[in-house]
């Protein structure tokens, strides 16, 4: 998974989110020893009617991350019925169980024996207490990460993930969030990663689905410029003081809980 992530130059959580779609939909399996191997496909179909097939797909993995994080916005404590979501999503509810696993080691969802798979409900003094958790350990990466930060290799993929945050003419706001993990990546400190491995990819999900909002979307483009140029000029204090921003404020729509809940 390192290094897909690193090929791709994103973080581990759309890595995450991709391999579970595809072992969901049964192009991947998880062997005995933890790898990863395909499975070769039989299709009966002819090659141009497998073609048209492919087109109007979608991503059930998507689809239902979406559907979690809403219900745990609501802030009820709420069970999913496998049955009923597997139906929705044209899934076996052995391929759903997939997904709903690693969803469950991603924090976003519970299982309770004998009851079944529950979302974890959002409470915003849970947000604000990792966000004030996450600032002091990304300052801490920043400072560990600043020698290597000088190299020139270093500011080439700086230079890209900046590019990766862009805004389009027609307004389409593309987000790349990588300049988080390639921070900790360069810190090389086991501790600071196993906090994040721990305990930041529910919030990962939230804020990865936060960044639909077109309004926080240019917010954080911005902010990621606004870091990466001061990184780039190896202006350190400049930009902790600029990350520290993006930390604390780049959140307004979780911060707006009644514009989130379900309607209905």
């Amino acid at each position: 998974m390192d290094g897909i992530s690193k090929h791709y130059g994103v973080s581990y959580t759309p890595v995450r989110q991709a391999l579970g779609g595809l072992i969901g939909g049964g192009l991947l399996r998880k062997k005995s020893n933890g790898r990863l191997e395909a499975i070769k496909q039989i299709h009966t179909k002819s090659p141009l009617e497998f073609v048209k097939s492919k087109t109007v797909v979608k991503d059930p993995s998507k689809a239902i991350t979406e559907e979690l994080v809403e219900l745990s916005l609501s802030g009820e404590p709420r069970f999913i019925r496998e049955e009923i979501t597997a139906q929705k999503h044209g899934l076996t509810r052995s391929s759903l169980r997939h997904i709903l696993q690693r969803l469950a080691g991603e924090g976003l969802l519970l299982h309770i024996p004998r009851r079944g798979w529950q979302v974890k409900p959002f409470r915003q003094e849970d947000l604000q207490a990792f966000i004030e958790v996450r600032e002091v350990m990304e300052l801490k990466a920043l400072d560990l990460a600043s020698e290597k930060l000088r190299i020139e290799e270093s500011k080439k993929r700086l230079k890209k993930i900046r590019e990766g945050n862009r805004l389009s003419s027609g307004g389409k706001v593309t987000i790349d969030n990588s300049l988080h993990q390639f921070l900790l990546s360069l810190a090389d400190n086991p501790y600071l990663n196993d906090f994040f491995e721990r305990h930041g990819k529910y919030f990962s999900i939230l804020f990865d689905w936060e960044g639909n909002d077109q309004k926080a979307g240019k917010e954080a483009i911005s902010q990621h410029h606004q870091i990466i140029d001061a990184l780039l000029e190896e202006n350190w204090e400049l930009a902790k003081k600029r990350l520290s921003i993006h930390l604390q404020t780049n959140h307004p729509v979780l911060s707006n809980m009644n514009d989130l809940q379900p309607k209905g």
